[in-house]
């Protein structure tokens, strides 16, 4: 005859940390009533847990003795195990509350070019000192991308050149920066310490490519006084231009700070004298209030810092 051999449906109960928690204490204390007392609850409902998870586990898991409670080996991989799971779930808790407590989360910024060369390296670099398991998600846009974007919640936080925008957006101001005017050594105005822009129409330009708020700046100024803006070459970074300057392929106005980070010994910066040489760069969001815990932190970062 076939033995046949019958096994039990598992229990409807499922496994739950506070089971495990109990009985890693009766365990670790040796009796129910010392694990009771350890954990604020009755021994009886301790005792009535330890029973719960033998008929879940189909197993012995404990050695009850006059001595005391010792574990079987079933009950000894069940510890090993429950410790692992009870930390697992302590450690998924403290990763969670870093995000309510803002050390822990991550911030999509737009910047425009003058904003990254001139004053975010620095202040990016603070701010992960501080908040080291915050992560900063930065793009170059145009600043009119920059402020478009924020609105339409692509981005939380925007960096840009002040300037008309109609965006529905929370502007803060940032930072200020001034244009100068880079020109190749040898130049006839190499030799000067300022000069105005009228003086400069003349030559021919190395520009920040159409679209950038300084291309527009630029071609602005130019046609306010009757003039055009002669743009030999269109170049997409600050660093692109100083080279084409240092080549003697034409002259460029860029950001003094901007100027200053790049090494040119072909080259030479001169003071812009004309009053919108003198920019306000802005902080922009959707809505300071809507903001996630850790951008918020990284605002009032930006807006403290000097």
């Amino acid at each position: 005859m076939l033995a046949i051999q019958i096994r039990h449906p598992v229990p409807h109960m499922k496994l739950d940390p506070v089971s495990l928690r109990l009985f890693v204490s009766v365990v670790e204390e040796g009796t129910i009533a010392a694990a009771a007392k350890r954990e604020h609850i009755a021994a009886a409902a301790v005792s009535k847990r330890l029973s719960e998870l033998e008929e879940l586990f189909d197993s012995k898991l404990l050695n009850r003795t006059n001595k005391g409670i010792s574990p079987t080996d079933a009950g000894l991989s069940l510890l090993f195990m429950a410790r692992s799971a009870l930390n697992n779930l302590n450690e998924i808790v403290v990763q969670m509350r870093e995000y309510s407590y803002g050390r822990r989360g991550s911030v999509q910024v737009l910047a425009n070019i003058s904003a990254i060369t001139q004053f975010l390296p620095g202040l990016i670099k603070s701010f992960m000192q501080l908040y080291p398991l915050i992560n900063i998600s930065l793009e170059e846009k145009q600043s009119l991308a920059v402020t478009k974007a924020v609105a339409e919640n692509r981005a939380e936080i925007g960096i840009f050149t002040r300037l008309p925008h109609g965006a529905d957006i929370e502007v803060f101001p940032f930072r200020t920066d001034r244009l100068v005017l880079l020109v190749p050594n040898g130049d006839p105005l190499a030799d000067r310490q300022s000069v105005k822009f009228s003086e400069t129409l003349e030559h021919e330009y190395i520009a920040l490519r159409s679209g950038t708020h300084l291309n527009f700046q630029l071609i602005k100024a130019a046609n306010d006084l009757g003039r055009s803006l002669k743009i030999r070459m269109e170049v997409s970074s600050y660093d692109a231009l100083c080279l084409m300057v240092q080549a003697g392929l034409g002259i460029g106005i860029m950001p003094e700070g901007s100027a200053a980070i790049y090494k040119m010994d072909g080259a030479k910066a001169i003071r812009l004298d004309e009053p919108w040489a003198s920019r306000e760069l802005s902080v922009c969001v959707r809505s300071r209030a809507a903001l996630s815990v850790a951008a918020g932190l990284f605002l009032e970062h930006l807006l403290e810092m000097e």
